[in-house]
């Protein structure tokens, strides 16, 4: 029996930041424009989300998406899909198709293994062994193998570096490729928005590719780095930790940092016992301890205090959202989504709680 696989591309407004959970009813609800909204009122089996965007499988395993003002019943076949802040893929068999601006498109009927970023969906052609990748409504191919395909070596949210046929390393950047250079031994790189990060060993530097263009920042290799929405941070031989955007390299610290994340449009590492943030050219204090857990996301970062419970840093600010202990916490666009003990949530956004 042949099997067909569907594979779509969705796509919403930035405007929606919704935050999806299940109360203790088992009603499937969301945090919409500053109200709580119902989705479902039976139970679903499961349920992702981005910052704009809900997919789920309800109770009768129809797979819906939801932005927060619509609903739409995508498939009533049992499906396995992935999903970004604002795109979701989904398969079911060998064809693949999109979704844009209501219509569907047919990509291939030969779909193999895909990839989904906040701007890119990246899938295989197994009828004529290529990689391809859409990107602002347009499908660019890769590169083609002759051999075994592999995927590429970094999908970022708008960029990718990828080795083609003839074990060439390249770069896809908003519609465009960059020819980089052979290297038969590998190269590990850390892509973000508009930024990648690699130790270069042609000329034993380490580099970046940012608009358009290969930099070198240092005259040898680093031991880490990390790569945000049009930043880098790193961490050269001293362990100096250093932040570069716009041809302008900042020293964040000179004392070895007990551990450092980079994520979306945020820094944060530790230092002396501190946590620290790195906002509009200053160095910030978030807290004066270690926490035990915590996130980061856009410009939020979420984290256990001291109390057990749960702050974040938004805005500049640290605000205390709950004492109570071991409460669940997720982060969706700007906000914090915490579950408490008893099934009740609370919602955190600009300084304001909201609970349900």
């Amino acid at each position: 029996m042949k099997i067909l696989l569907v594979f779509v591309l969705i796509s919403f407004g930035s405007a929606a930041q919704i935050a999806p959970f299940i109360d203790f009813n088992g009603y499937f609800r969301t945090f919409y424009m500053n109200n709580f909204r119902q989705i479902e009122f039976q139970r679903i089996q499961s349920f992702q989300a981005g910052d704009n965007l809900i997919a789920y499988i309800d109770n009768r395993g129809d797979f819906k998406v939801f932005d927060g003002e619509n609903k739409i019943a995508l498939t009533n076949m049992n499906v396995e899909y992935k999903m970004s802040d604002y795109q979701l893929a989904w398969n079911i068999g060998p064809g693949l198709f999109c979704l844009e601006n209501g219509e569907k498109r047919l990509l291939t009927t030969f779909g193999g293994r895909y990839e989904v970023s906040d701007s890119l969906v990246v899938y295989e052609d197994t009828r004529f062994n290529t990689v391809s990748v859409v990107y602002n409504k347009t499908i660019y191919p890769l590169y083609q193998s002759t051999g075994e395909i592999s995927m590429p070596e970094i999908i970022g949210d708008n960029i990718i570096a990828f080795k083609d046929n003839g074990d060439f390393y390249k770069v896809f950047w908003r519609g465009n490729i960059y020819d980089l250079g052979v290297w038969m031994q590998g190269i590990t790189f850390n892509a973000g928005t508009d930024m990648l990060t690699f130790n270069d060993p042609t000329n034993r530097t380490f580099a970046v590719f940012e608009k358009g263009h290969f930099v070198d920042l240092e005259s040898f290799y680093v031991k880490s780095y990390k790569s945000g929405r049009g930043f880098a941070v790193y961490e050269d031989l001293n362990s100096n930790l250093w932040y570069y955007k716009d041809d302008v390299k900042i020293a964040l610290t000179n004392f070895s940092a007990s551990f450092w994340e980079v994520k979306d449009d945020l820094v944060v590492w530790g230092e002396n016992n501190m946590i620290y943030t790195f906002v509009d050219g200053e160095k910030v204090k978030i807290c004066s301890y270690m926490p035990k857990d915590y996130k980061l996301k856009n410009g939020v970062f979420a984290f256990r205090n001291l109390m057990g419970g749960v702050s974040a840093f938004m805005n500049g600010k640290v605000s205390e959202i709950t004492t109570q202990q071991d409460a669940i916490y997720t982060i969706y666009s700007n906000m914090v989504l915490v579950e408490l003990f008893n099934k009740s949530f609370i919602v955190f956004k600009n300084g304001q709680k909201f609970e349900a």
